[in-house]
């Protein structure tokens, strides 16, 4: 969006574009920024605009809970009994390499977490694809990204209804009433105030933590010999059944090769939602700050709850389990899928299976609340970038844009189509549009770096001056790009073998046209092109951030407890 864009709009004598840093002394940090990024203050004070009310510790805990999902829980048991331990320990720690880094050298956060530092807007990725690359293609990430928001914010609901009945008390309750609890509790932690949104997320993520931290603990004291039963496992389902399953082919390199790579497509979906802190970025205190921190961090993250995550699954719970096998093909309820309580129940511990369902519930409503604000402020973004109806950039006093969020509320409703055996395939079939996604969002995070960076040499401004620089650029953003495009290419690859199966195809591919389209119906609708990158916009917005910069106070540490809390959030 160009500067004065609104202010020639309205046409009824608008006030010219003023001085963004005044009017952040003047009015403010929020009025400033939505002055600056809409062109003119009448326009900025009719719409209102969100304001910074995540702090650190929100921030921090955001980017943990968007790495910590029930992938963790409850999908990672699926990958275990196609790939085998190995397997799914190469898989996820492959994917994450690709997501962030390893020691950074590749990397998706790390390009996203320099465009997020440099301009951090609300909804963030919309922005920067539609900024920095072409507007089509902002379009279609934004409307793909509020789609695909809005349906697994309905799976999550619905997963979340369906943990319940892993408790005998809830048998015979109408699974519609827990839906609607949900959907209202979600609902209302969303549309009065990011601040309780981020404490929501804080409070998710702190379960989440002590739960996964607790079972790698629990793992390794099983493994030792530590149980009630006292057998020192080792890794003795490495070698029987073995440590890498054969997968659709019965040829030993055929058949292990497969399963690894089915577990790289799981492991994908299973970091969707790792970009959650950038999204955030528009909305966080002393954003240049505390966005590097956290993407730093996202790595560290990845390494410790999901590859050491996978290994201690992989080294409790052989493959052929024949109660984890028995519960995914019945599609028990809850926690009875999930590898963690069968290696709970192999130990003997009698205990422990109702507090893992119950972290499985705070992860799924966790997820639900995530997505809704996600979604939200998706279609925020395409607001600001014109491609979405204007009265949706309208914020209350607290800073919520209540329209997009009870838009994409509303799309929540789908989920009583769950209930319903005939309903429940339609809703099945809305999931299955949503399937590479994300991986379309990652492409894109890579190819919008890739622009920006252009922009930045073409416009003389040195990558040295930046607040956060990732090494190794653009390279680094070319070969994330690579790893993700050859998984959107092939992760439907089980639906032709044995045989062509149509509706595995669909599934797996049908995200692929719907992209396509999208990014299609822009670029002739509006007749776009890509950006030079002299030409590209860098600057709207950034001068009222800049200014905001001075009014962020410098947080000390006055002993070691405070010491070591700042260094956690």
């Amino acid at each position: 969006m160009e500067k004065g864009e609104y202010a020639t709009e309205k046409g009824m004598g608008a006030p010219a574009y003023d001085d963004p840093a005044r009017i952040v002394e003047d009015k403010g940090v929020r009025m400033g920024e939505a002055a600056d990024m809409y062109g003119d203050l009448d326009t900025a004070e009719e719409y209102g605009y969100v304001t910074r009310g995540l702090k650190s510790r929100h921030i921090q805990f955001i980017a943990l809970g968007g790495t910590i999902g029930t992938g963790l829980f409850l999908g990672i048991g699926r990958a275990l009994t196609q790939a085998g331990p190995l397997s799914i320990l190469l898989g996820y720690t492959f994917t994450g390499v690709a997501v962030f880094g390893m020691v950074r050298l590749l990397s998706n956060m790390q390009s996203l977490g320099e465009m997020a530092t440099w301009l951090p807007l609300p909804g963030a990725i919309p922005q920067f694809c539609a900024r920095y690359v072409d507007g089509a293609l902002g379009f279609a990430v934004g409307w793909n990204n509020w789609y695909a928001s809005a349906i697994t914010l309905c799976a999550e609901i619905s997963a979340a209804s369906l943990v319940i009945q892993f408790w005998q008390g809830a048998v015979g309750i109408n699974i519609a009433a827990w839906i609607s609890i949900i959907i209202i509790v979600v609902l209302c932690l969303n549309i009065f105030a990011v601040a309780i949104y981020g404490e929501a997320e804080f409070i998710f993520a702190s379960i989440k933590i002590i739960t996964i931290v607790g079972l790698i603990i629990m793992a390794i004291c099983v493994d030792l010999g530590g149980s009630p039963t006292h057998d020192r496992i080792g890794f003795r389902y490495w070698k029987n059944p073995g440590a890498m399953e054969l997968y659709i082919s019965s040829d030993p390199n055929t058949g292990r090769f497969l399963g690894l790579f089915s577990t790289l497509v799981n492991a994908a979906f299973s970091y969707g939602g790792v970009e959650t802190v950038a999204v955030a970025a528009g909305e966080a205190e002393n954003p240049r700050k505390n966005i590097p921190k956290a993407v730093r961090r996202v790595f560290w993250r990845i390494l410790f709850f999901y590859v050491l995550g996978s290994l201690a699954i992989g080294v409790l719970v052989p493959y052929n389990d024949p109660n984890l096998l028995s519960a995914q093909s019945n599609g028990a309820s809850g926690a009875a899928q999930s590898p963690w309580v069968i290696a709970i129940y192999r130990a003997g511990i009698p205990v422990l299976p109702s507090i893992i369902n119950a972290v499985i519930l705070t992860s799924a409503s966790s997820s639900a609340n995530a997505f809704l604000y996600v979604g939200s402020r998706y279609l925020y973004a395409l607001a600001q970038n014109g491609q979405a109806p204007r009265f949706l950039l309208k914020c209350s006093k607290a800073g919520v844009p209540y329209w997009a969020v009870s838009i994409t509320a509303s799309i929540s409703l789908l989920t009583y189509m769950s209930c319903s055996t005939g309903a429940n395939v339609v809703f099945e079939w809305f999931q299955n549009l949503t399937t590479v996604a994300s991986l379309f969002t990652w492409c894109s995070i890579c190819i919008a770096y890739v622009r920006f960076h252009a922009a930045l040499k073409a416009q003389g401004i040195d990558r040295n001056t930046l607040v956060f620089k990732s090494p190794f650029q653009p390279y680094t953003a070319w070969a994330a790009f690579t790893f993700f495009a050859i998984i959107i290419i092939f992760n439907g690859f089980y639906a032709f073998c044995p045989t062509f199966n149509v509706d595995n195809f669909v599934t797996s591919y049908v995200g692929i046209p719907i992209f396509f389209v999208l990014y299609g119906f822009w670029k002739v609708f509006k007749r776009t092109k890509w950006l030079n990158p002299s030409d590209v916009d860098l600057h709207t917005g950034k001068a009222a951030l800049d200014a905001a910069d001075l009014h962020w106070p410098e947080q000390h540490p006055r002993n070691i407890f405070e010491r070591i809390w700042f260094w956690i959030a």
